[in-house]
């Protein structure tokens, strides 16, 4: 990346546009160029005139095309640029590389549980999951009878938490919303953040807590139980019930305690939400370059959101390992366009109002810019939502680019840790495993300091490199794997953001 001067930046050589780097009104200078319209910052600007029909460039790559001649200087947005199929091809597995390791991987631990099955938490909850919306009520009023004063003699316990649901009924019992939320289930219960389980039914639903046990060869133990409200006698007698199981179940899960572990046992869920112009620039080349350094290390970093990364999943096809690999990514592409067709919608159905004020116009650009968060190591694996992923290294979980649902099944997969960019602002946050937020400017930085942990707007506002912010991120990474608490965790965020991604007919 080259800044041309102060108040203007260009990404690549080949681009035909150029970034504000602050507000410009009329008659300021962007380079040689006298900026024609008042333009905010992280917005795009046209460096040289662009004909009708002709495509614009960012990134080094086609992002829409001008619906209108534009001007050199002009503002460049939704008003004179528009979406259209760019025709990239798919050259599968062209440029893959074999990971480069890191020497001496063993140096550099974090400190975490360790689980019988070998995996390694950066959290130790005990988690009340619902198998129906008809049991949210019972399982919040259990968690809400253990606070931080009950919980204060078991240092080892992070806190017990309810994950209530919308669904669970009035569906069908074999279709793709049912097994997602199957694999929710099971992935939370067996996430290595989570030491202790308490599944709370009604008792007559469609996804019933025995079918659930048996899909998945989950047995009952002191620290996995289920009960449910027809079968206690009421609601009433379920939460009292309920209580007793986990004050049973606590000092059981507090035995484990924080050991090292090798970074290798870190599975991260790469997000980005409330994106803008900066994101693509700042915050997600950084966190690419996060990403690269943990599958290094042996770890695994997972890119989601499948509906943002449309226009740009040749960055990723690219890179793919093998064929196989490749063309599950494109077959996951492929049902998203049938899937929006079918309900009414288009894959331009994007960027957000959001996302626009702040400087993103189509969705290709907005997907160029989110697959950077995926940094450039070998693409390993791609995998359904909520699927338990099996392979180290980067890989691909479909969902939603709806945030909630996309990290709900990052953590269902098995990830330990979110890792979440933002550049309109986002308070958004997750248990049992903690979001760590990165802000694309330094105003948002300075404005949202609560909420955001770290300021990838220093590469723009103090001429940081992406390498020093992306550094910055993997160290923060490893002391917030350890037990340290992120802004969001701080504020008790988490309790809300478990939505299992529903597919098909409610009946």
């Amino acid at each position: 990346m080259s800044a041309s001067i102060q108040s203007s930046v260009k990404l690549q050589k080949a681009d035909n546009v150029i970034i504000a780097t602050r507000a410009l009104q009329v008659g300021d200078k962007a380079g040689s160029l006298s900026v024609l319209d008042s333009i905010s910052a992280g917005h795009k600007i046209a460096e040289v005139p662009v004909a009708k029909g002709e495509a614009l460039i960012k990134f080094g790559q086609t992002i829409g095309f001008a619906s209108m001649d534009i001007p050199a200087g002009s503002h460049v947005h939704s008003h004179n640029m528009e979406f259209s199929d760019p025709g990239v091809h798919h050259s599968f597995c062209k440029e893959y590389k074999p990971t480069q390791f890191v020497a001496h991987p063993e140096e550099r631990t974090f400190n975490g549980y360790l689980r019988e099955d070998g995996t390694v938490g950066t959290r130790n909850y005990i988690a009340i999951l619902t198998s129906v919306n008809c049991s949210a009520t019972a399982a919040h009023r259990i968690a809400d009878a253990f606070g931080d004063e009950d919980l204060a003699e078991f240092e080892n316990i992070d806190g017990v938490a309810s994950f209530a649901h919308g669904t669970g009924c009035g569906m069908a019992g074999d279709n793709e919303g049912f097994a997602n939320l199957q694999r929710v289930l099971w992935g939370y219960a067996k996430n290595p953040n989570v030491g202790g389980v308490l599944l709370v039914g009604l008792g007559c639903e469609v996804n019933q807590i025995d079918f659930l046990l048996e899909a998945y060869g989950l047995k009952q133990s002191p620290t996995f139980q289920v009960m449910n409200i027809q079968g206690m006698g009421g609601l009433r007698k379920t939460i009292e019930a309920g209580k007793e199981k986990i004050k049973a179940m606590l000092p059981e899960v507090n035995k484990t305690s924080r050991a090292p572990a090798p970074i290798s046992k870190l599975m991260v869920g790469l997000q980005c939400g409330g994106s803008d112009g900066w994101s693509g620039v700042t915050a997600n080349p950084a966190l690419g370059y996060a990403t690269d350094l943990l599958v290094q290390y042996g770890g695994t970093s997972v890119l989601s959101e499948t509906s943002e990364i449309y226009g740009a999943e040749h960055l990723l096809t690219s890179r793919a390992a093998n064929q196989k690999i490749a063309e599950k990514l494109v077959e996951r592409v492929r049902w998203w366009e049938d899937y929006t067709a079918r309900n009414n919608g288009n894959m331009d159905n994007n960027p957000s109002p959001g996302n626009k004020r702040g400087g993103l116009t189509t969705i290709l650009e907005k997907s160029l810019g989110a697959v950077a968060k995926g940094g450039t190591t070998a693409l390993e694996g791609v995998y359904k939502y909520g699927e338990p992923i099996d392979t180290t290294g980067f890989v691909f979980m479909d969902s939603p680019g709806y945030d909630p649902a996309s990290v709900t099944g990052q953590i269902a997969s098995g990830c330990n840790l979110i890792i979440f960019t933002t550049g309109r602002g986002s308070a958004f946050g997750s248990k049992p495993s903690p979001t760590i937020k990165v802000a694309s400017n330094t105003p948002l930085f300075e404005h949202m300091p609560e909420d955001m942990d770290l300021n990838a707007g220093s590469i723009i506002s103090e001429g940081k490199s992406v390498e020093a912010v992306g550094e910055e991120i993997f160290e923060f990474m490893i002391k917030v794997a350890s037990g340290e608490h992120s802004k969001s965790e701080a504020q008790g965020l988490g309790d809300y953001e478990f939505i299992p991604w529903q597919i098909g007919a409610v009946m």
